[in-house]
């Protein structure tokens, strides 16, 4: 049915590469990379992958995507020229229920476009969505257009409050945070971190405490995290540390990098831990810190404390998602790693380009994570390795993945 030799090479050399790069990781995180004299493994599968993702492309209009996976194991590397001028970032990922949820490609500054995932099927949604939340119980969604944002209780649910914005079409919204009761919800942009309710719009972040004239609240690498039960909000940029705030948004205690600049943060399952991480180009730290420490918290920058738990002195992360006594966390490499609350790393597994969005169902059987390659994937998690083309110690079972390219006609499940 397939071209027998580019088939073979295709496979083959596809299960001698992940062989040798899941060696060399192993040898490394056991031994120090600075005893690592080998070379680097190299797939060298790039002139033939644009052939091979024509055969990608006959199957989906034929319907016969899982024989074609089976013969063609899904790889990153040999399809990175492939991606020029179409990778996109998969942002605002949600579960919905079931095998469904929401996500949308683009960033806060290009124009973006909603779509609803159910099992493998792909629906457009409406154009005028500018960014999507879910909080982190009682399942509120909030969506934001141009002029507004609603809060809905469950997808599709009854419309339960809606906030104004300000006129200003060029406002981007990084990430939406709902309240578990629909009652506020904290926006993050590149103008500030703002919490919102039917009274005020209050920025939170960050705070001219210097009443400087100058002053601007444009900033870069803005994050934050609502905790579970929505008594704490945390925020942070590349120039300022982490602040813990209270649900009005009154600071409580700060958390300064251990790395060069606060990137990420993000509560425990059961909030009884915080998770702040800063970056130095494609590497970081994170750390955490207890829940009796949240009121008062006073974490000097660069200096270790018995204040808080090294959780990871590699990865920048950039996404994530906490699961029963541990974290999932989405790093600049296109690695998701697993730790849990004392640091230790429990697995790894690569998908490929850096890690923008993930969603978790609700019995955590079930994670999709997508990536700025324009990637995303659907894995069940502790399932077992699908094939040995797998990257990674995770024993995850990748269901597919769906490459959902600019300029391209539809999209391609692989």
């Amino acid at each position: 049915m397939y071209n027998t030799t580019i088939q073979k090479e295709w496979f083959s050399e596809g299960e001698r590469y992940a062989k040798d790069i899941n060696e060399m990781v192993e040898f490394g995180e056991k031994n120090g990379w600075e005893n690592w004299k080998g070379e680097e493994p190299e797939d060298k599968r790039a002139n033939i992958a644009r052939e091979v993702f024509e055969l990608l492309k006959t199957a989906n209009k034929n319907g016969d995507t899982e024989n074609f996976r089976e013969h063609f194991p899904p790889a990153h590397t040999p399809i990175i020229p492939l991606m020029e001028n179409k990778a996109q970032n998969i942002e605002h990922m949600h579960f919905i229920t079931e095998e469904k949820i929401v996500f949308m490609t683009g960033t806060s500054y290009e124009k973006r476009q909603a779509y609803l995932l159910d099992k493998d099927i792909v629906t457009k949604l409406d154009e005028n969505i500018h960014a999507i939340g879910k909080s982190k119980r009682e399942n509120i969604f909030a969506i934001a257009d141009a002029h507004k944002i609603y809060l809905y209780k469950g997808w599709n649910g009854d419309l339960i409050n809606e906030f104004e914005l300000d006129e200003n079409p060029d406002f981007g919204i990084t990430d939406l945070y709902p309240f578990n009761d629909g009652s506020k919800v904290v926006i993050v942009s590149s103008d500030g971190i703002f919490l919102i309710s039917n009274t005020e719009k209050k920025l939170i972040h960050p705070i001219n405490e210097d009443n400087e004239e100058d002053w601007s609240s444009q900033i870069d690498m803005e994050n934050a995290a609502l905790s579970n039960d929505n008594s704490y909000i945390v925020v942070g940029d590349q120039c300022y540390d982490h602040r813990i705030l209270d649900h009005e948004g009154n600071t409580v205690g700060s958390i300064g990098p251990q790395s060069s600049y606060p990137h990420f943060c993000l509560f425990a399952k059961d909030d009884s831990q915080l998770i702040t991480n800063s970056c130095h180009f494609y590497n970081g730290i994170t750390i955490g810190i207890n829940a009796d420490q949240y009121v008062g918290a006073d974490i000097e920058a660069y200096t270790e404390s018995e204040d808080f738990t090294f959780i990871d002195e590699e990865m920048r992360v950039y996404e994530g998602v906490a699961i029963k006594d541990y974290y999932i966390l989405g790093d600049a490499y296109g690695y998701i790693k697993a730790f849990d609350k004392n640091g230790n790393q429990l697995w790894r597994y690569f998908l490929g380009s850096t890690i923008t969005g993930t969603a978790l169902s609700d019995d955590e059987e079930t994670l999709w994570v997508a990536a700025h390659s324009g990637i995303l994937h659907k894995l069940k998690l502790e399932k077992g390795h699908r094939d040995t083309h797998t990257i990674g110690n995770g024993k995850h079972y990748e269901e597919f993945r769906l490459l959902i390219w600019k300029d391209e006609p539809q999209i391609w499940k692989w």
